[in-house]
């Protein structure tokens, strides 16, 4: 059965205790929820080790919302794939769009993360996506394949498959976030997949889940799961709220099981 990837980055948000909070209802919850969900939550650095803890045995992953692409070094404020594997997670966010924005992060150094990350066993989840002014000049597709192609240009073709992509339209997501439509992400879900194929081939860009983020809420969340090519969701403010999150896995859980 094919995975459906649900999750959530935090962001600067959530103390230890909230976090914790947070994540004690999900493994409370996490039976109720479909095992073909692959559920993942990203938090801040400082609660990564012990809200996997919390969430010890529990069918949810934690993820870091950054990382170096060096082992070790002179590089103040950073942290390293050695560092994230000690802490037993599995999952780096790489290439967010305000890690673009504020902090100058660019494709030829995502190309550099996203190696480490798959060298060092830990799976890169690569954010896409254009800005507002990139849609409205049409160049949305052309934005996107840019980030692939520079992102993934030192992955192997053997090590592929084990990246996710997210695509985030930078002007769909924050608080001034404007919801992208549902023919807008089949169209450039779909553009997204032919260049994997070119990049890696068919069979081994089918295997690559590429999920969907910006301003996912209760009221579009199966819009966005119902398209061909969506294989997940990557939820924002509507998920860092435990009753908003939990109705929308209760939702995602309905219809899948609807399905079978």
């Amino acid at each position: 059965m094919k995975k459906l990837y649900i999750g959530t980055n935090w962001k600067m948000h959530k103390t230890l205790g909230e976090g914790k909070r947070y994540c004690e209802w999900l493994a409370a919850y996490a039976k109720e929820i479909h095992s073909q969900i692959d559920l993942f939550v990203i938090p801040p650095y400082t609660a990564i080790y012990p809200l996997k803890e919390t969430l010890k045995d529990k069918p949810v992953r934690i993820g870091s919302q950054n990382m170096h692409w060096m082992d070790e070094g002179p590089y103040t404020g950073e942290i390293s794939p050695l560092m994230l594997t000690e802490a037993g997670i599995d999952l780096v966010e790489l290439g967010h769009s305000e890690r673009r924005q504020y902090y100058n992060e660019n494709d030829a150094d995502l190309s550099k993360k996203v190696k480490a990350a798959l060298d060092h066993h830990l799976t890169p989840l690569l954010c896409i996506g254009e800005s507002l002014i990139e849609k409205q000049l049409s160049a949305g597709p052309e934005t996107v394949e840019r980030q692939l192609k520079m992102a993934l240009a030192k992955v192997e073709k053997a090590q592929a498959g084990e990246v996710q992509i997210a695509y985030e339209p930078v002007w769909a997501i924050g608080n001034e976030g404007t919801p992208a439509s549902p023919e807008y992400v089949e169209q450039m879900h779909r553009h997204i997949r032919q260049v994997l194929i070119r990049l890696f081939g068919k069979d081994t860009a089918n295997i690559i889940p590429v999920i969907f983020g910006g301003s996912v809420n209760t009221e579009n969340y199966l819009s966005y799961l119902k398209l061909k090519g969506v294989d997940g969701l990557f939820i924002g403010r509507a998920a860092w709220d435990i009753e908003t999150f939990r109705e929308i896995l209760a939702g995602i859980t309905c219809w899948l099981n609807k399905k079978q």
